[in-house]
């Protein structure tokens, strides 16, 4: 993987929360050590290698082998090391466990694009190929998303309940990257006092938190 994937950031916080031992290969196809390839950057690669791909046919990161289990899909990543690694993450209560899957597929789904559109429009592409009228559109169904977030967050101090569960961790770094963006938007308490819960994980400090890791292009 790489640290500026938000999907590669998943599962470093949740290795880092769980104290667990890792070994990090950079790896993309979009990525590099100069920025992205619309501005020219060589990507890190490995995902194209045939060994790579006989782990992951996707080509695409992050992909895990824990001691000869390989698994992508970092959601799937995630689920694994709750259950193997780290089971307090998944709550111990199968009603908040459903929950948290429900934001973990939520936001893969409803977010997850929208934030790909800024990151591109306002990191990666060359300022003579940006498109604003995508940045506002984007913007503001952002907004009518993370309504619902501020909703949820009334009444429980985490996504699934009052427990820190795997649901927080992909819902807690997207809304983070959303948050690094110069972008007008309303104040939402829940939001920003979730956030701040969240900062209490090494794994966030350590893996989302640099704002580099968002602004990287």
């Amino acid at each position: 993987g790489r640290p500026t994937s938000i999907h590669t950031q998943r599962v470093l916080w949740a290795l880092a929360d769980a104290d667990l031992p890792y070994e990090l290969t950079l790896a993309s196809a979009t990525m590099g050590p100069q920025g992205h390839v619309s501005k020219g950057g060589t990507p890190f690669g490995v995902v194209n290698t045939p060994a790579y791909l006989a782990m992951n046919p996707n080509g695409t990161v992050p992909t895990i082998d824990d001691n000869g289990l390989v698994l992508w899909e970092s959601n799937a990543i995630l689920m694994w090391l709750a259950l193997r690694h780290a089971p307090d993450l998944l709550s111990g209560d199968a009603q908040q466990l459903a929950r948290a899957v429900q934001w973990m597929t939520w936001i893969n789904g409803r977010v997850e694009p929208l934030l790909h559109t800024l990151v591109m429009e306002l990191v990666r592409l060359p300022e003579d190929k940006r498109d604003p009228a995508k940045v506002e559109q984007a913007r503001i169904e952002m907004l009518d998303a993370l309504g619902m977030l501020e909703a949820c967050l009334a009444d429980r101090a985490h996504v699934a309940g009052n427990r820190f569960t795997i649901g927080d961790i992909p819902t807690g770094a997207a809304v983070y990257r959303w948050l690094v963006f110069d972008l007008e938007r309303p104040s939402m308490p829940k939001i920003a006092a979730w956030q701040a819960r969240l900062a209490e994980h090494k794994g966030f400090c350590l893996h989302v938190a640099p704002r580099e890791f968002h602004l990287a292009g």
